[in-house]
Parts: structure tokens; C-alpha cells; sequence
């Protein structure tokens, strides 16, 4: 794959709405823009955890064990969900709330099934000559869209004098992570 077709695929993957960058979001939203670079390694740490031994051995794991990958997406959607319910009682709670976690943010992401398209399809093998350069365009790219993601958390709280817009906040991060849950489980019956 060339340099600006890798760089269009990660960019526009990572930017998508997911369960990382809905967290990065609500962090932003719930406490300040600030908190968000304080929780970068958790998410690049969480995407790596997951990318390298995809690109090393995923291929050969999932042709000789198709069902790892089915395991892999199932423990996906459940941890989606969770965090799903999670922001929802919440919104319920206190709507400060601070309990977005380097922690939390790590394991969703390691969980996260955006890892398994980089790791197993746009990544190249690790024996690649370009494999360090892209994978180096990868983090560069997911800290950028960590920013932009913090930036529009932060932004949804701007001027606002209660709690309302980020109880809607939560809430609608809610029903979008159930619903991101939700396709992962489809996609495990149509496998």
C-alpha cells in the first residue's frame, strides 16, 4: 500500500467514532483539554498491545485458529458495552464524574476492534522494509486524532453553565458505544 493510501486509511479509521475516542472525548469534556496528552501512552501503549502481535503473528494465528479472532471481537463488544452501561449510569451519577482512567483508556483500546484492521490488514508484516516508517506514521496519526478528539470534548463544554450539555454528552456517547457494540456482535454471526 503506498504512503498517502496507508495515511488516508489509519487517518480516516482513527478518526471515526469509537470507543477510545469517545473516552478522549468525555476525559476533555468532564475535567480539561490538559488531561488528554496525560492519557496518550495509555492509548498508544493499548494500540500496540494489540498491533504488534497482530502484524507478527496474527495472520498465521487466524488462518490456523479462525476462532481467535471471533474470541478477540466478542471480548470487544462486551468491554464496549460495559463502558456503554457505564457512561449511561453515569449520566444517572454525578455528571463530573472523573473516572475516564489512563487504565480505562488502555484497556479499551488494547480492546478496541480498530486494532485488529490495523494490526491484521493496513500494517505491513514486521519482515517489510516500510513497517517501522508506517508504523511510526500510525502513532504519529493516533496522537493527532487523541488532540482533535480532546478538542471537540472540550469544546462541547464551552460557555456552558450546567452540567446539561455534558450529561447529553455522556448520554449520547452511550448509545453510540451500544451501538458500536451492537455491529461487533452482528459481525460475529455473520463470521
Amino acid at each position: 500500500m503506498s504512503y498517502p493510501a496507508f495515511i488516508s486509511a489509519v487517518f480516516i479509521l482513527l478518526l471515526s467514532p469509537g470507543p477510545t475516542n469517545t473516552l478522549m472525548g468525555l476525559a476533555s469534556a468532564r475535567n480539561s483539554f490538559w488531561l488528554v496528552p496525560r492519557l496518550l501512552p495509555a492509548e498508544l501503549l493499548g494500540y500496540l498491545t494489540t498491533i504488534l502481535p497482530l502484524t507478527w503473528l496474527g495472520g498465521e494465528l487466524i488462518s490456523r485458529w479462525p476462532e481467535t479472532a471471533l474470541v478477540l471481537k466478542a471480548a470487544a463488544a462486551f468491554w464496549v458495552m460495559y463502558l456503554a452501561i457505564k457512561l449511561w449510569v453515569a449520566g444517572n451519577k454525578d455528571v463530573s464524574d472523573r473516572s475516564v482512567t489512563a487504565q480505562r483508556i488502555y484497556v479499551t483500546t488494547t480492546l478496541n476492534p480498530k486494532a485488529l484492521v490495523f494490526g491484521l490488514v493496513l500494517l505491513p508484516p514486521p519482515t517489510a522494509p516500510d513497517f517501522l516508517p508506517k508504523l511510526t506514521i500510525f502513532v504519529a496519526l493516533a496522537s493527532i486524532v487523541a488532540v482533535i478528539w480532546g478538542l471537540i470534548g472540550r469544546l462541547t463544554q464551552v460557555g456552558a453553565r450546567s452540567h446539561w450539555r455534558l450529561m447529553i454528552l455522556q448520554r449520547t456517547a452511550s448509545v453510540w458505544l451500544a451501538i458500536v457494540s451492537c455491529m461487533v456482535v452482528a459481525g460475529l454471526f455473520q463470521a
